[in-house]
C-alpha cells in the first residue's frame, strides 16, 4: 500500500491532526512550528537534540527560551514512536523538533536505513493514535550544492526520503522560507 493511501486510511481512524514544517536551517521552521502548534494544553515540545558541546547547548537554551511556560518538555532522541506510544495521549498539541537530529541520533547509533525508515512509519501511526495536534520540524537539506563526501550525501538522501515520508503521511506540509510559511498541502 503506498505511503499516501496507507496514511489517509489511518487518518479517518483518528483525531489527531499532523503538521509537517520544512525549511533549511535558520529558515524559520521552529518558530512557525510553534505558532502552526496553537495555544491548546496540555502541550508537548518533544526535542530529539542532544547538548554534547557548548554550542549545541547553547541553541537549545535559546529554543528552549522562544517557548512559553507552559510547554512540557520531553527530550526524546530517539524513541520517538515510543514516547507517543506511552505518553502521547496526555496531550492536545506536540510538537517534534526535529527529525534531522533524530535521523544523526539514530544513525549514530548504527541503526541504518531500512530500520530508520520502519520506524518513520511506526511514528507516523503511533501519531495517529493519538487525539493531538501534533507538529513535525524537519530540515530540507536537498537544495543546497552535492556535498563531496559519500557518507554526507547518503545523510542527506535518507533525510530527503524521510521527510517525503512525513510529508505523505501529515494532513498539512508547510516549507519554511526566510520565516514565511509556503503552504504546500
Amino acid at each position: 500500500m503506498s505511503p499516501r493511501k496507507r496514511s489517509s486510511s489511518i487518518r479517518s481512524k483518528s483525531a489527531s491532526r499532523i503538521i509537517f514544517v520544512l525549511g533549511g536551517s535558520a529558515s524559520g521552521k521552529s518558530e512557525i512550528a510553534l505558532r502552526l502548534a496553537g495555544s491548546k494544553g496540555p502541550r508537548a515540545f518533544v526535542a530529539t537534540g542532544q547538548g554534547l558541546d557548548a554550542e549545541m547547548s547553547a541553541r537549545i537554551a535559546r529554543h528552549q527560551a522562544t517557548r512559553a511556560a507552559d510547554w512540557e518538555t520531553a527530550e526524546i532522541p530517539l524513541e520517538l514512536a515510543a514516547w507517543f506510544t506511552r505518553a502521547g495521549s496526555r496531550y492536545q498539541t506536540i510538537v517534534v523538533d526535529c527529525v534531522t537530529l533524530w535521523l544523526s541520533n539514530l544513525q549514530g547509533n548504527g541503526i541504518k536505513e531500512p530500520l530508520v525508515l520502519k520506524r518513520v512509519a511506526g511514528l507516523l501511526d503511533a501519531m495517529r493514535k493519538t487525539k493531538a495536534r501534533i507538529v513535525i520540524v524537519s530540515n530540507e537539506l536537498g537544495l543546497g550544492l552535492v556535498p563531496a563526501e559519500p557518507t554526507v550525501r547518503a545523510f542527506r538522501d535518507l533525510a530527503g526520503r524521510v521527510n517525503q515520508l512525513l510529508a505523505a503521511g501529515a494532513d498539512e506540509a508547510h516549507l519554511a522560507v526566510s520565516g514565511i510559511p509556503l503552504r504546500l498541502k
